[in-house]
């Protein structure tokens, strides 16, 4: 068995952006591939899916070129696009030509700050929470119509634009660029300070401005961008500071049905935390080892994951809900109808080797999430044991003497006098190897200790974790992480202990069926889950129908896998990546790549 990641991708440029403009260390995406091979034997940070040759065009010049045979365009797009260095490029492109253009500038139409603060602060919580509610007002709510109303096209001018975030509201029939921006860019953004949340006018705190998209910003974003399918000609990726890559809507369109139809893997992007470890550095090429450790890997968190697609070497990046937005029932296939543009699963990695236990936690219930946040399904979760060390552990469940109101008042003496707590005394500890698997759906404590790396198949929603002891140390600004006792407690099921924890939340494996080189192995997940497990042990190929559902997959076990689906579409992918089969792909066939036993696991819909 070869699970070694530590192969080079020398085929990208790679190299840290301005730090004034963006605060983090990972890099950004190549504009363009050097080499345009895809590498077969190590994972992949920039997987991408091709379009053909020359679907793809890259620059200012070209976009100027294009919008000069319209004469009068659009230019919406998401929040955080630097607008004024698109519109000082593409000036720049129309001054050579020696055009004239009128800029109508939607920032312009914004109500004041103080009023869209005033709008959007129901939906935020206090100031010091982390969490808020999803929004329910509209893009244009946050706009004055009526001046929208009266800036219209002046025909003294060779070409006439709109721009920024909601120009589409302006009501000019004419064609329409939507530049987009992936998530963590947007978020690094943020955290240098160079760009705000929608309609304010002062730089926030990193955790405020994250709980501002999350639950407004985004949310409006979203459903605007939904709005504006049918109109869209050009959809160009923003997250370069001074180029662009962008392509016809019909390209995209053709794109984002075929791996609707086959496959795909969304691009994953990597976060270090106070608890990180040391796998993802040393295992996974490509990434700036520059820094203390990486915490998680967003592998498919599709509400922060991007789809990349290729053409000629250049790289376009949009993000997943496109693609739910354009082809939701091929990819969910019977389940589309309940879980409607959500995807439903989330795969993640947790990386404490070498690194410290997570915060002890627990997640909302339904009725909770629901009723609090907005949510439609809550933060049910499993622990996937990808890779462990000697003596590593996960907490799980209460021991069996457990006393509710001690408990609390430990945890609340803990936080208020920084008493060190013996958290075995009220929650168990259990020895974790690779392959096992750990329940947790929601209202159950948990943790992961050290020395793990941690596949998390999971239910989507990804921020509603309730700490309640975190070991008493601070994130890596310094500053004490937040304590969530009241929530939890409002969640806490004490039912949840004692031998009871073994027989409900230790999956235990047994196998469906065999045959001469291959078996499959179920992982039975708890009642509550409304995905189930699958692993896949073989040693030549093998063919699986995917019964009009969505399977989640990725190699747990070797150093490579082939796919093909029924359409004929193949790729292969190496350990550790996560990739995606639609139902409507129909089929497909797994041939194992390595030496030895591949292991695959299969996450699904029930």
């Amino acid at each position: 068995m070869n699970n070694d990641l530590t192969s080079t991708n020398t085929d990208r440029k790679m190299k840290p952006a301005a730090p004034q403009l963006r605060k983090t260390a990972q890099y950004l995406m190549p504009v363009q591939l050097t080499n345009n091979e895809l590498k077969d034997s190590a994972y992949d940070i920039y997987p991408f899916h091709s379009v053909g040759d020359h679907k793809i065009f890259n620059g200012y010049d070209a976009l100027a070129q294009w919008i000069c045979g319209q004469k009068t365009v659009l230019i919406d797009g998401y929040v955080g696009v630097y607008w004024d260095k698109v519109q000082a490029a593409l000036q720049h492109c129309f001054d050579t030509a020696g055009l004239s253009v009128k800029w109508v500038q939607t920032d312009d139409f914004l109500k004041a700050p103080a009023v869209i603060e005033a709008l959007v602060q129901p939906y935020l919580g206090t100031y010091d929470s982390v969490w808020g509610s999803k929004c329910s007002l509209s893009l244009a709510d946050l706009y004055d119509q009526q001046g929208f109303k009266e800036a219209t096209p002046e025909g003294e001018y060779n070409i006439n634009i709109v721009i920024g975030t909601g120009a589409a509201l302006c009501g000019w029939k004419a064609p329409l660029i939507y530049i987009d921006l992936p998530k963590n860019e947007i978020q690094f953004r943020m955290r240098a300070g160079s760009i705000y949340n929608l309609g304010s006018n002062e730089v926030n705190e990193p955790f405020y401005s994250y709980k501002r998209c999350y639950f407004v910003d985004w949310v409006l974003a979203n459903n605007h961008k939904k709005a504006l399918l049918n109109r869209i000609a050009v959809i160009a990726d923003g997250q370069w500071l001074d180029d662009i890559n962008w392509m016809h809507w019909s390209t995209l369109m053709e794109g984002l049905d075929k791996i609707s139809k086959s496959l795909f893997r969304v691009r994953p992007w990597f976060e270090p935390g106070a608890w990180g470890g040391q796998w993802i550095k040393n295992k996974i090429p490509g990434l700036n080892k520059d820094v203390v450790n990486y915490a998680w890997s967003f592998e498919l968190i599709v509400p922060e994951n991007g789809l990349v697609f290729e053409s000629s070497g250049y790289l376009l990046e949009v993000s997943f809900d496109f693609l739910m937005f354009a082809g939701n029932e091929a990819v969910l296939g019977r389940h589309a109808a309940t879980f409607g543009d959500e995807f439903p699963i989330r795969f993640d990695f947790l990386d404490t080797f070498d690194g410290g236990n997570l915060s002890i936690q627990c997640h909302p219930s339904r009725q909770y999430i629901q009723s609090q946040f907005g949510e439609i399904i809550t933060q049910d979760e499993t622990y996937y044991i990808l890779d462990c060390q000697e003596d590593a552990q996960v907490y799980l469940g209460f021991q069996e003497h457990i006393d509710a109101d001690e408990f609390y008042t430990a945890l609340q003496a803990s936080q208020e006098e920084g008493i060190e707590l013996d958290i075995e005394t009220f929650v168990q500890k259990h020895p974790a190897q690779k392959h096992d698997l750990f329940l947790i759906p929601n209202q159950t404590v948990h943790s992961a200790g050290a020395g793990n790396l941690v596949l998390e198949i999971s239910a989507t929603p990804y921020i509603f974790t309730f700490k309640m002891y975190d070991w008493l140390r601070l994130d890596l600004d310094g500053k004490p992480r937040p304590i969530n006792l009241e929530h939890a407690f409002n969640n806490l099921d004490f039912s949840r202990k004692g031998d009871r924890v073994k027989q409900e939340l230790l999956s235990k494996p047994y196998v469906l069926e065999q045959g001469a080189d291959y078996q499959l192995v179920h992982l039975p997940t708890h009642a509550e889950h409304f995905y189930d497990v699958h692993r896949i042990e073989f040693s030549g190929s093998v063919n699986i129908d995917t019964e009009d559902r969505c399977h989640v997959l990725m190699l747990v076990e070797g150093s490579a896998v082939a796919v093909q689906t029924a359409d004929g579409t193949a790729q292969q992918f190496a350990y550790a990546e996560t990739f995606v089969i639609p139902a409507a792909a129909q089929s497909y066939q797994l041939v194992n790549r390595g030496k030895g036993l591949a292991k695959v696991i299969k996450a699904f819909l029930k």
